[in-house]
C-alpha cells in the first residue's frame, strides 16, 4: 500500500514538473495597434498567460480593447458575430467554440489577462488574434504560432 502511495505521489509530482506556462505580453494603444503583429508559443509550453495592457488613455467604451484567438479562417465570422453581441459581452457571441481564449475588453490605462492550455492549439496550426471592438479587428490583428 505504502508503495503504490508513493508511486502516485512521485507520478503526480512528475507531471508538475513537466509542466509549463509560457508567459507572452502584448500592449494595446488609442491608436488601434497591438505593439507585435505575431506571437510565438514554443511547443515545450503546456499552457499559455497572454497579458493585455492598454497604454492608452480612452475609456473601454470609446476605445476598448481585447485580445481573441482563433483559427484563422473563423477570425472574420467570430469578429461579426461579436459586433452585434455589444460592450456588456465584451463583443464576443456567448458560449462561441470557435474561440480558443479572450480577455475581456479593458479601457486606457488596465490590464487584463488569460490562461489556456495549449493542448487547444495544433503545432503549426493557423491562428489569428484580434481585438473584437468594432470596426478594430480589420487592423488589430496578428499572427499566433505554436510550435516554433
Amino acid at each position: 500500500m505504502r508503495s503504490s502511495l508513493l508511486a502516485i505521489a512521485a507520478l503526480l509530482l512528475s507531471t508538475q514538473l513537466q509542466a509549463k506556462t509560457c508567459e507572452l505580453s502584448i500592449d494595446s494603444t488609442d491608436q488601434m495597434t497591438f505593439s507585435a503583429k505575431e506571437l510565438s508559443v514554443g511547443a515545450d509550453c503546456t499552457e499559455v498567460k497572454l497579458t493585455l495592457h492598454h497604454v492608452g488613455k480612452l475609456a473601454k467604451n470609446v476605445m476598448g480593447h481585447n485580445w481573441v484567438l482563433t483559427k484563422t479562417a473563423d477570425y472574420q465570422p467570430v469578429a461579426q458575430d461579436g459586433m452585434k453581441a455589444g460592450l456588456d459581452a465584451d463583443y464576443l457571441k456567448a458560449d462561441d467554440d470557435r474561440v480558443i481564449a479572450h480577455t475581456a475588453l479593458i479601457g486606457g490605462g488596465e490590464t487584463t489577462s488569460v490562461t489556456f492550455p495549449v493542448s487547444k492549439l495544433e503545432k503549426g496550426g493557423d491562428y489569428t488574434f484580434f481585438c473584437s471592438f468594432p470596426g478594430h479587428w480589420a487592423v488589430m490583428h496578428g499572427k499566433l504560432v505554436f510550435g516554433g
